[in-house]
């Protein structure tokens, strides 16, 4: 379903993309937009189980495209060196395929509003708390199930 990697010898240990998903903060979420087009957009996230996690406003060009085509992927860089003198980039990145929901369950969206809030603001129980209580109806949680993860490097990275 999902097309392999053209250079193979670049693929990234899927426990390795796993930790790149964990670590870094921003990715880029993309579904298909308006008339067909792409729309991507920079989001904060956090991935857990095999999922990853971001929250929205309740309306908008994203949940719009999540209920008109729930196909979506996300892309994470994780490195990004240019090498003027070599031409070349020393890069490294993840991207991941699945289908987005919205999640309607209270419960659920709890939790993972919690893993998203605890992730940006670790050890703020208290204020985490207040922060929830006071904005969570006016926010929507989504979800990317995750069908495909491929991650790549540049060969010069492969040999460090």
């Amino acid at each position: 379903m999902f097309r392999e990697m053209r250079r193979k010898k670049q693929l990234i240990p899927m426990e390795q993309a796993e930790a790149i998903l964990r670590k870094r903060t921003s990715g880029v979420f993309i579904v298909n937009g308006d008339d067909g087009y792409p729309y991507g957009v920079p989001i904060s996230y956090i991935y857990h189980d095999k999922k990853i996690y971001m929250h929205s406003a309740k309306s908008g060009h994203k949940i719009d495209a999540i209920l008109n085509n729930n196909k979506a992927s996300f892309t994470v860089i994780d490195k990004d060196d240019v090498i003027p003198t070599e031409f070349t980039t020393y890069f490294r990145s993840v991207i991941c395929f699945g289908k987005a929901r919205i999640i309607d369950d209270d419960s659920e969206k709890l939790e993972s509003l919690k893993l998203l809030t605890r992730k940006y603001s670790p050890n703020l129980e208290k204020e985490m708390n207040e922060e929830i209580r006071s904005g969570f109806k006016a926010l929507t949680m989504i979800v990317l199930e995750i069908e495909h993860i491929t991650g790549k490097q540049s060969i010069k990275l492969m040999e460090n």
